[in-house]
């Protein structure tokens, strides 16, 4: 960092004319440490909001994922589909037998594709009110503390 040499017009013009610019003796070092909670605020927000949007999806993925299975007629015995289905019987939130329409396929469309709808609006709700009452609002006041040493 070099010093200028003459002073800067656009610093010292506010000053009296008699006053003349003073070159310090020494440049004093300061180091600062900026404490914002804001940004541990926001950072831990997110990760809810993150994990929050990933078990939600994981949910609606199984039940989709059930309703193809169920609409293309795989195989029930197998690990796969087994799984599916116990997985999806799971997260199904009572939905099971909402709709009974004479169609095995169109109930499990009906029922599990509620139940995934459902999945996605919970988390896009817990997500929002996540963010809208845990960050700031947009005035916040910064608090830091400054050393020199």
């Amino acid at each position: 960092m070099t010093v200028p040499q003459e002073p800067d017009p656009r610093r010292t013009h506010a000053l009296p004319a008699d006053d003349q610019y003073v070159r310090p003796a020494s440049e004093e070092v300061v180091s600062e440490r900026v404490e914002d909670s804001y940004a541990g605020r926001v950072r831990t927000v997110r990760m809810v909001c993150s994990a929050i949007t990933f078990v939600v999806s994981l949910f609606a993925v199984v039940l989709v994922a059930q309703i193809i299975l169920v609409l293309a007629e795989a195989n029930p015995r197998n690990g796969f589909a087994s799984f599916v289905d116990g997985f999806s019987g799971g997260v199904s939130l009572g939905f099971d037998g909402l709709f009974t329409p004479d169609s095995e396929k169109a109930a499990v469309l009906f029922n599990y594709g509620t139940a995934a709808i459902v999945w996605l609006l919970i988390g896009a709700a817990l997500t929002y009110l996540i963010r809208k009452f845990a960050l700031p609002g947009p005035r916040r006041e910064v608090r830091y503390r400054r050393t020199v040493e």
